[in-house]
């Protein structure tokens, strides 16, 4: 399918990972800087499945060979064989694409990695960690998690009326600057996360910012804060340049 993919095809191919062709129907502006797209699936959600937080990847055109980024899947319709794309514009060949995209605009996706297992026992409360390139899927879980309350630290300038599906009644959402690169949303999580977790009986962690945010985060929750590794999900969803 498309260009050679370099060494990152050839390991997907390896792997048995399945591609599929996805083709664009409808484009909104969320708002200037977040972009939600709809499109037919090529068939994936029939033969897949479908999951909390199920993410593909996305291969943009690149001058010597596509280049691959993961995107979750918003609202899935295997039935009908339909899913939506949101992407949180800024400099990048992905947000470049989402950017100039129209209907009949097609983009190939591989889908290969994405998992999720269900929290057992179900979370009495869930802590969440997340910034607009991980809304969609924040989004998923709360929505796979039901009437479960949540404590939501956001990473973002707050400037952007972003598509949450949050419940003002059950979901309370800490909106942190992003500073030092990302070293003040690690210091607020840290000082505030200990005590509400004494408060939780079955508490779940959830954590998806940029790699090194997440890598401080997930390891200091296991390690100092002593929750256990079947109760933390953590994805680094970008990488800091």
């Amino acid at each position: 399918m498309g260009q050679g993919r370099g060494w990152e095809g050839a390991v997907l191919r390896l792997m048995r990972a399945k591609d599929f062709v996805f083709t664009v129907t409808g484009v909104e502006d969320v708002t200037p800087r977040f972009r939600r797209l709809r499109l037919t699936d090529g068939g994936l959600l029939a033969a897949t499945g479908v999951h909390p937080t199920m993410w593909v990847r996305l291969w943009f055109p690149g001058a010597d060979r596509p280049h691959q980024r993961g995107y979750t899947l918003v609202d899935p319709d295997p039935e009908a064989g339909t899913l939506s794309l949101e992407f949180a514009l800024h400099e990048g060949r992905a947000s470049d694409w989402a950017r100039s995209a129209r209907p009949g605009d097609t983009i190939e996706a591989t889908v290969q990695g994405t998992a999720f297992t269900d929290p057992d026992p179900a979370p009495t409360r869930l802590f969440a960690v997340a910034d607009p390139a991980s809304l969609p899927a924040l989004n998923s879980l709360l929505d796979a998690l039901g009437e479960t309350p949540a404590t939501i630290w956001f990473e973002d300038d707050g400037t952007d009326e972003l598509p949450f599906r949050t419940d003002p009644a059950r979901h309370e959402v800490r909106t942190v600057p992003r500073r030092d690169r990302g070293a003040a949303l690690v210091a607020e999580v840290k000082s505030a996360l200990p005590e509400l977790l004494r408060a939780t009986s079955e508490p779940y962690v959830w954590i998806a910012c940029d790699t090194a945010t997440t890598r401080a985060l997930s390891s200091h929750v296991r390690r100092e804060l002593g929750v256990p590794r079947q109760r933390v999900n953590a994805l680094g969803y970008w990488r800091a340049t």
